[in-house]
């Protein structure tokens, strides 16, 4: 039995931890905590005789400090539902977004303290009763997350960085209090500490707060694929009813340019269904009598009678859905350098603390001294550094992305883009343009190319078929003056046919041909082996063969180089046929070729060789990409693709030049450099800094400015980061 649950009170991966481990504990139950979907999903794997419910899994939640609901199947829940989950979302975002201009707003008095700190002032601007006053709400009431936070963490055993912000605040804090209401001779209270440490990190988090938001859209995208009405057929009459109501076995209607709202088996009605977001094909897929239709796809001509054979959380879209969800859920590879080192930092930190007070106490006899002497150690190991070490290296890497035209949702991606080997590139739409275009004719002796063509163009204008379309295009570019033909009849997904000059004429594909009795063994079209045929004939004598095809990307050959530059093993992966794939794959320098790949063989084979030890990126642009998008370590999406696309990847590429894949990894080389260089300063600063604390040649004063010495290097240095320039620039 599988059961899911929606979290809420998580602030960071390690209360993920928290609740899968408190989960696991239950007999029978094997739990995994989506922290970025802020969900559940539990397996019973065991008999329990109904001892584990739904009741049980969320009352061990709730002891954990957290709270659970029952998940409910998105693609039957109403619309209302939805809409109040998305507005209570950005009603939480928005209530961060306040607080932390409020803190912000709290903390400019303090700007010129802080400033004089570093010029080497020893007095403050502002009398000590207002800047408690000041530093008092930002430390509690702004802060009040963090102390939830690090209650969390410390109960699930485990140290984060909120740990290290409650901690290294409060000190600074309290022992400005204790200046302030006891004073000690020739010593400073530290508020402006503190306050803007809290108020740095709170901005940080804000920033996350809006990534994780963005984390959903993913799924919200490819529901939305799906539409929220079906004309339901019964007893001869059209009825619009919600999609919660249809049910296996139900007939359906879908219409001409209408989207397919569950998967069904077609029981009347011939037509062209585009079906990308599962195959990446962008030539349409005639469908008649039997043939199966699949939720999301666009029926493009006739109206079509089916029979539902899977609705809700069991057809096709649906799966996808579920194993973006389950990709994007998967543990990360790599742990966030700060937070691995906080879990020894903090507890480090607050032992040498203890041994400064006891030692100098016993040592020199004045404790007030060895109380100022261990308070140093925690300022100058105050984590403002540490703290801004990553962001402000990923502020600035992400916002020079952007100048660039590249979009990243997160900071893993960034992370592990620097270590990507094996980059896996879709055909259609990505290392192509996704526009069929006509690249050969193949005409028979009694006519010429350019009456072939106004012949096809005639017979084709006004038919909504990308391969009609093209056609058109092609006899326009040409400047060819189209015939008039009346009587024109559209064989829904087959081909058309017209009367002219007294003649029906046909054109369409083969198969249509042939259904019209036309011999079409004459016809040749093998020596284009990566384009699709058109066929046309007068009635009963076969006229000739156009041979349309999609056209690559410029600076394919020249991305794939680049990539090659940097150790980088391109693939190329399709759900087109080999005879289509294998030229584009020549053009553009590419060895490793996968082709008729389903998005489910997608994702395998990412998964395989990320088992083999790979780092796997995916460059993609359709819904039939989204699985192996999320699956992989980074996702990069073309522009023009699909919105769910978009939002599963990682990168989005918003100009469609391939190059920009080679640099947004270029990118991502040098800020992961600048992260640690950051991470250098921060740290030299607490390995040079403690010590002289400890031993009393570092006041608490020269701590706290060598803390903003550490934070104005990691900025500057971070600031650097603007000297990076793409391919393009």
């Amino acid at each position: 039995m599988t059961i899911n649950l929606d979290i809420s009170g998580m602030t960071c991966v390690a209360c993920a931890a928290r609740i899968e481990k408190v989960l696991n504990r239950l007999d029978g139950v094997s739990a995994h905590v989506n922290f970025a979907t802020e969900t559940a999903h539990v397996e019973i794997v065991e008999k329990t005789n109904g001892s584990i419910t739904v009741e049980t899994l969320i009352a061990a939640v709730q002891r954990a400090g957290y709270d659970a609901k029952p998940a409910i199947d998105p693609f039957l829940a109403a619309d209302a539902d939805a809409r109040a989950e998305e507005e209570k979302l950005a009603a939480a975002l928005k209530r961060q977004r306040n607080i932390l201009i409020a803190a912000a707003l709290l903390c400019l008095p303090f700007l010129w303290q802080m400033v004089l700190m570093l010029i080497g002032g020893n007095h403050a601007i502002l009398p000590p009763w207002l800047q408690f006053l000041l530093a008092a709400p930002i430390q509690f009431v702004a802060g009040a997350r963090f102390y939830k936070g690090s209650w969390h963490a410390l109960r699930g055993g485990a140290a984060n960085m909120d740990v290290l912000v409650a901690l290294g605040t409060s000190c600074a804090f309290l022992l400005s209090l204790v200046v302030w209401l006891w004073p000690l001779p020739d010593q400073h209270v530290y508020f402006e500490a503190s306050a803007v440490i809290i108020t740095l990190v709170l901005f940080g988090k804000w920033l996350e707060a809006r990534a994780r938001a963005r984390a959903s859209t993913a799924l919200k995208s490819l529901m939305a694929l799906q539409p929220n009405t079906v004309l339901r057929l019964s007893n001869g009459t059209v009825e619009n009813v919600p999609l919660a109501q249809i049910h296996p076995g139900d007939a359906y209607l879908v219409r001409a340019g209408d989207t397919v709202p569950v998967d069904g088996t077609i029981t009347a009605g011939h037509s062209a269904l585009n079906e990308a977001m599962l195959t990446g094909e962008s030539l349409p897929i005639d469908k008649s009598v039997g043939d199966t239709v699949f939720s999301g796809t666009i029926n493009l001509s006739g109206a079509l009678e089916c029979t539902a054979t899977a609705v809700g959380h069991t057809t096709l879209l649906a799966g996808i859905v579920r194993q973006v969800a389950q990709a994007q859920g998967s543990r990360a590879p790599i742990q966030r350098t700060a937070d691995r080192v906080a879990a020894v930092f903090v507890p480090a930190v607050l032992a040498i603390a203890v041994l400064t007070l006891i030692a100098n106490g016993f040592a020199l006899g004045d404790w007030t001294q060895a109380l100022l002497r261990a308070t140093a150690v925690l300022v100058i190991a105050c984590p403002c550094a540490l703290g801004l070490a990553t962001p402000t290296a990923l502020i600035v890497g992400v916002g020079r992305a952007a100048q660039a035209g590249i979009l990243i949702k997160n900071a893993e991606a960034l992370e592990r883009a620097e270590q990507i080997d094996t980059l896996l590139f879709d055909k259609t739409g990505t290392l192509t343009t996704g526009t069929p275009y006509l690249v050969g004719l193949h005409v028979l002796p009694d006519l010429d190319e350019n009456t072939l063509l106004s012949t096809a163009a005639a017979l084709e204008q006004g038919v909504n078929h990308p391969l009609a379309q093209a056609i058109v295009v092609a006899a326009q570019a040409r400047g060819l003056t189209l015939p008039a033909v009346t009587d024109v009849q559209q064989h829904s997904g087959l081909g058309v046919s017209a009367v002219l000059d007294g003649e029906i004429w046909c054109i369409g594909s083969p198969a249509f041909l042939q259904k019209q009795g036309i011999d079409i063994a004459t016809a040749s079209w093998d020596v284009e082996e990566a384009a699709t045929p058109v066929v046309i004939a007068d009635g009963t004598r076969l006229k000739g063969v156009l041979l349309l095809a999609d056209t690559i990307r410029d600076n394919a050959a020249l991305t794939m180089a680049a990539l090659r530059a940097q150790r980088i093993t391109p693939y190329l992966v399709t759900g087109d046929r080999e005879r289509a794939a294998q030229p584009v794959a020549l053009l553009a320098g590419i060895d490793e070729v996968r082709t008729q790949q389903l998005p489910q063989d997608k994702r395998a084979l990412v998964m395989a060789l990320q088992q083999a030890h790979h780092v796997v990126g995916m460059v993609g642009d359709g819904v039939n990409d989204a699985p192996a998008l999320a699956q992989a370590d980074v996702s990069f999406a073309m522009g023009a693709g699909s919105g769910s696309a978009l939002a599963a990847a990682d990168m989005t590429l918003l100009r469609n030049d391939l190059t920009m894949v080679a640099d947004a990894i270029d990118l991502s080389r040098a800020t992961l450099r600048k992260i640690r260089q950051n991470l250098f300063f921060a740290f030299i600063y607490n390995v040079l800094g403690i010590p002289l604390a400890a031993f009393g040649l570092l006041s608490p004063v020269l701590a706290g400015a060598a803390m903003a010495l550490s934070s104005v290097s990691v900025v500057t240095n971070a600031l650097l980061l603007k000297r990076w320039r793409s391919r393009t620039e």
